[in-house]
């Protein structure tokens, strides 16, 4: 572990490839090849990002984000945090692009608020899609300052240049050639390029587009890798916070007595946050333990069995998410009215690594946080006002994240470390168990969406009225082709009435669209069966969307869809669905227990597309981690609770999913070349829930509206069939 006045290790990915003094790394990026950019990008790829709360945006100087040293290795310089996604390789592709240099001579320094520009956070499949662009930008602005250098330089024209390998050369003559590092020397370059840089055509592309093996792998699988929990110095306290013992309740008085009585224990009382340290985390586990805690019991009625009329009583704002025509209109001409009502309960992120955070102040009297953490440019602004310091004075870092899922959006975890050190004046350590990672979620939010849609007698969908409570707008667009629609949220997981939840909730991977795109779905498939037609020949009915109808017909040529009214009892389900801007389409295969209700998974095909792709094997990757997630959701992740207090503490009341449950996998990634990289991190996950019920239905004839789908649901269900 380093402290702020000591060298920092710049990663990357491998291994650790340069240790390099922050004054250091300072000072190269001001003499070193640092280039000055005043023309904008191309239309659309440059979207600056606000953080309102302290109105700073992403730098629109693309040079904040480039550094070509001497030695004519490049640094990239990104806010984003790698927590499994795999951007570490894919936005160094992205750099290696444009700037005609080999990848493995791409260093990557990600998610460090002293040396990368400001960024609001990693989440939303954002990454590729919206900073790629900016990258692009940047290498190939520096690419063409580069090239006027090197005409300088060797006396040829620029048009008589060539550029590979990071070397520009004369054409015809290769013995005249100039390195990126020879031109930049060491010195301070602020020549900015008149006119538009050229990017390289997609047809041409050399790096991006191949599979690249993932940089963190070997780490990761050896062991090597390191994350905040990790980064203990040897004379860090390990912290452990004394806890109300449900939301809501209100603690009344702490007795440390017992506790303060061990030795090498340490107790902070700091406003309302009571904690136990000591050098060992064992034994600052025991002395918690011993503090005893009064307090007055939460007010809150709700469980996990209520909350559905909770929320349609005090979710009473809506607003509007799209529409056309006139419903009313588009009732008198069907032929049939189908309503449908779809619930989903609360779900826990529940990733490997539970919140952790290490705190230390320097000897320069800066405090630097290493954090497990989404959005280190937010945190250092919650942090410096936690602790009452200048956000100058403040610096997060955060090294590899062990999943986050938006759950690592907040950052509790690090405002505790941060003020038991200003508290101590020693560096404090705070990792929390697993019981303080479900009490303290924030959430995927539980949901009612109510569906109301009328069919002519042509099996065309002529009006839809859609009313989501809880989960947002997020999926709920309707891109099939109906006349009369009308869609309104309330609540979400922003902006929420006061008591509309009873404990936090925030992002969970593709926030709300899991929720929306299931009970669009789900609804979608009903009115197929009201027709009496196939699923998949229904959609296509009623879909005009060329990119929707394309990765449909793409994902049933793949699985070898044979058209069919459901229930066929071949338990065989489809859905679509659009996320972060990629079309994606999804068939599955089940077998059901009918003496159980046990649903089994056998066979999954998932059809995207998602614009140019960056790294084929990485978004493969992303598309089967999505499709395996998804299945908990679906099948049994679901939190209990009661008056305030979260009943599942651990795994062993809440089901992941297990190996035992991985189905076939199968993937197809349509080529688009003309569409900009969309998001590739949490399109597949969406139609998890869909396809896998309307499959259920396929098989049984059983249509369960409620989700996860568990046994009990699924029995209760086919007895009502």
């Amino acid at each position: 572990m380093t402290r702020p006045d000591e060298p920092m290790i710049v990663p990357d990915g491998w291994g650790f490839v340069e240790t390099i003094d922050r004054r250091d790394f300072l000072r190269l990026t001001s003499t070193g090849l640092m280039v000055a950019f005043a023309i904008k990008p191309p239309e659309g790829t440059f979207r600056p990002v606000w953080n309102f709360a302290t109105q700073q945006r992403t730098p629109p100087d693309f040079n904040a984000f480039l550094h070509i040293g001497a030695n004519g290795r490049v640094t990239l310089l990104v806010g984003k945090i790698e927590m499994g996604q795999g951007i570490i390789t894919a936005l160094p592709q992205i750099a290696a692009e444009e700037l005609n240099v080999p990848l493995a001579q791409v260093d990557c320094v990600m998610g460090d608020t002293d040396l990368t520009p400001f960024d609001n956070g990693t989440f939303g499949s954002l990454s590729v899609r919206v900073l790629g662009p900016i990258l692009r930008a940047a290498a190939a602005e520096a690419r063409a300052v580069l090239v006027q250098l090197a005409s300088e330089s060797l006396g040829v024209p620029v048009a008589d240049l060539v550029v590979s390998d990071g070397v520009i050369r004369a054409k015809g003559d290769p013995g005249k050639s100039v390195t990126y590092g020879a031109l930049a020397g060491g010195k301070k370059i602020e020549r900015r390029f008149e006119g538009k840089a050229a990017l390289e055509k997609v047809a041409e592309f050399t790096v991006v587009g191949k599979s690249a093996p993932r940089r963190d792998g070997v780490d990761k699988v050896t062991g090597r890798a390191k994350y905040s929990g990790d980064l203990a110095p040897p004379d860090a306290m390990h912290a452990r916070i004394v806890r109300a013992p449900a939301h809501g309740a209100t603690v009344t008085a702490v007795d440390t007595r017992a506790a303060e009585a061990r030795p090498g224990v340490r107790v902070v009382r700091d406003g309302d946050l009571v904690a136990v340290l000591h050098p060992h985390r064992d034994e600052a586990d025991k002395a918690l333990k011993l503090v005893k805690v009064t307090s007055t019991p939460s007010p809150s009625t709700l469980t996990n069995e209520n909350i559905f009329a909770h929320l349609e009583q005090v979710a009473v704002e809506r607003r509007g998410i799209g529409a056309a025509g006139n419903v009313a209109d588009g009732e008198k001409g069907a032929s049939q009215v189908v309503t449908g009502r779809y619930t989903k309960g609360y779900v826990a992120h529940a990733p490997m690594e539970t919140h952790s955070a290490v705190a230390a102040i320097g000897s320069d009297g800066r405090l630097t946080v290493w954090a497990s953490t989404q959005t280190p440019f937010p945190l250092q602004t919650q942090v410096a006002r936690a602790v009452k310091f200048t956000p100058d004075k403040v610096r997060v870092i955060t090294p590899f994240v062990g999943g986050g899922f938006g759950g690592k959006s907040a950052g509790q975890q690090a405002i505790e470390a941060a003020r038991l050190t200003v508290a101590t004046g020693k560096p404090v350590r705070v990792t929390w168990s697993r019981e303080e990672e479900f009490y303290f979620d924030t959430f995927d939010p539980a949901t009612v969406v109510n569906i109301r849609a009328g069919l002519d007698a042509a099996h065309r969908i002529v009006s839809w009225d859609y009313d989501v409570i809880g989960a947002g707008d997020r999926g709920a667009r309707l891109f099939y082709d109906v006349p009369n629609h009308r869609s309104m949220a309330k609540g979400g997981w922003m902006g929420n009435p006061p008591g509309m939840h009873p404990f936090n909730v925030g992002p969970w991977r593709a926030p709300g669209a899991n929720a929306n795109v299931w009970a669009r779905e789900s609804h979608i498939d009903v009115l197929a069966a009201r027709a009496g037609m196939d699923p998949v020949a229904f959609r296509l009915l009623n879909l005009k969307d060329a990119r929707m109808r394309r990765v449909l017909e793409a994902c049933a040529a793949k699985f070898g869809w044979t058209p069919r009214p459901a229930p066929s009892k071949r338990g065989i389900g489809v859905c679509c669905g659009e996320d972060a801007g990629t079309y994606v389409a999804s068939m599955a295969e089940i077998a059901v227990d009918a003496a159980t209700g046990t649903i089994k998974v056998l066979r999954v095909v998932c059809a995207q597309d998602m614009g140019v792709l960056v790294n084929p094997e990485g978004a493969t990757q992303q598309m089967e981690g999505c499709i395996m997630m998804g299945l908990g959701y679906t099948l049994t992740e679901e939190i209990r609770f009661r008056k305030g207090e979260v009943i599942d503490k651990n795994f062993g009341g809440y089901a992941l999913p297990k190996f035992s449950w991985l189905p076939k996998i199968e993937t197809l990634i349509l080529d688009s070349p003309d569409i900009p990289a969309q998001g590739g991190g949490e399109p597949a996950i969406v139609n998890m829930g869909a396809v896998i019920a309307n499959a259920l239905f396929d098989a049984t004839g059983a249509r369960v509206t409620e989700l996860p789908l568990t046994p009990a649901r699924v029995r209760a269900a086919m007895k009502r069939t």
